[in-house]
């Protein structure tokens, strides 16, 4: 509600969203939603359930880096994250494992320790892809899947799109242009939606706020489907 208010103060169009992360097959899916209504009853019981499970994940993969010999405390990840503790997440953690020492930065931490996969991950176990579709369109948003890696993408994209999936996330900096392409192609053939965002969550994964960005054309199928202006055709490079 702040952010919107702050944006017709601004005379900005803001684009309510939210970011659901949800697990298949041993796997980290994120689901986004635009448009969603940030007060509807499901968002509002999500974000509840979502605080007690992260908390609940982080003491889990805390005591997991323990176990293999790193001395590092929930406390430590506290301290990272700073006075806002309302969404602790693995960024947290591996920016504590930077400070402790045990990881040069957070992506040499994601890369080694704590990365789907890796020795200390823990799924987040709240959702599964199609809870996360269900739980954006009852919220009244459109769900697109988020950097969709493409050996997940062959295999579930018609499962995620028979559940409501309306588009996947093709533009983004750390795409390569192939990627890119590939996305592109795999949107078209199944006639869902294309969109693209800058996917910052800090400034210590190879990019700075603000140095990337999609224009009106990039996501005009998107504002095209929620009856807004923008220009649905192809990216210029």
């Amino acid at each position: 509600p702040a952010a919107l208010e702050a944006a017709a103060n601004a005379s900005l169009q803001l684009i309510p969203g939210i970011e659901v992360s949800s697990t298949h097959e041993g796997a980290e899916y994120h689901i986004l939603g635009y448009f969603v209504d940030p007060q509807s009853d499901a968002i509002q019981a999500h974000g509840r359930h979502a605080v007690e499970g992260r908390e609940s994940r982080m003491d889990q993969m805390v005591d997991r880096l323990r176990r293999q010999g790193l001395l590092i405390e929930m406390s430590d990840v506290l301290d990272a994250a700073g006075p806002d503790r309302s969404a602790i997440a693995r960024p947290h953690l591996a920016r504590a494992l930077v400070v402790k020492g045990y990881a040069s930065s957070v992506v040499d931490a994601f890369d080694r320790l704590i990365g789907d996969g890796h020795p200390a991950y823990v799924p987040t176990g709240l959702a599964t892809p199609e809870e996360a579709i269900g739980l954006i369109l009852e919220a009244g948003g459109t769900p697109v899947w988020a950097h969709p890696p493409m050996h997940a993408l062959t295999r579930f994209l018609p499962t995620f799109i028979g559940a409501g999936l309306k588009g996947l996330e093709v533009y983004r900096p750390r795409a390569t242009a192939g990627h890119i392409r590939k996305l592109e192609r795999a949107a078209k053939v199944a006639g869902i939606l294309m969109t693209g965002g800058s996917d910052w969550h800090d400034s210590e994964r190879g990019h700075a706020l603000g140095t990337f960005f999609v224009t009106e054309e990039d996501v005009g199928e998107l504002l095209e489907a929620r009856g807004m202006s923008g220009r649905s055709s192809e990216r210029q490079e």
